[in-house]
C-alpha cells in the first residue's frame, strides 16, 4: 500500500503518458502476475536459506516489488478499492479463521487446522 501522496504520483505518471487506455483491469491483472513472476524469478535457484538479502539483491527483489505494488495501486484505484480497508478486512477475516491457539507455528490451511 501506498500513501496518498504516492498514489496521486502514480496516478499522475500514467496520466501524462496516456496509459489509462492499456490499463483495463484484466491487463493490470495480468501484468501484476507478470511483475509477481519476475519477483519470484529473483530467487530462483536459490539454496535453501537464501533469501535474497545475502546475495546482492536486495535492488532488484525491491524493484520487483515496487512494479506490483505500482500496478496494484492503479487497479485498486481503477476499480474504487480502498486496499488499507481491503487489507484489514482481510486480516479480521484471517485472525478468524487462524487462530492463535490453533495456528501458531502450524503452515496448514485455515480448513485443516
Amino acid at each position: 500500500m501506498v500513501s496518498d501522496e504516492t498514489r496521486r504520483a502514480l496516478l499522475a505518471f500514467r496520466a501524462e503518458r496516456d496509459w489509462e487506455q492499456f490499463h483495463s483491469p484484466l491487463n493490470l491483472a495480468v501484468a501484476i502476475a507478470v511483475e509477481a513472476g519476475e519477483l519470484l524469478e529473483q530467487f530462483q535457484w536459490r539454496r535453501p536459506g537464501d533469501d535474497g538479502q545475502r546475495t546482492g539483491q536486495e535492488a532488484a527483489v525491491a524493484a520487483e516489488m515496487a512494479d506490483v505494488a505500482i500496478l496494484l495501486t492503479y487497479l485498486a484505484n481503477d476499480l474504487g478499492v480502498d486496499l488499507e480497508q481491503a487489507v484489514r478486512a482481510k486480516l479480521a477475516v484471517n485472525a478468524e479463521r487462524y487462530p492463535v491457539e490453533r495456528a501458531r507455528g502450524r503452515a496448514e490451511k485455515h480448513d485443516a487446522l
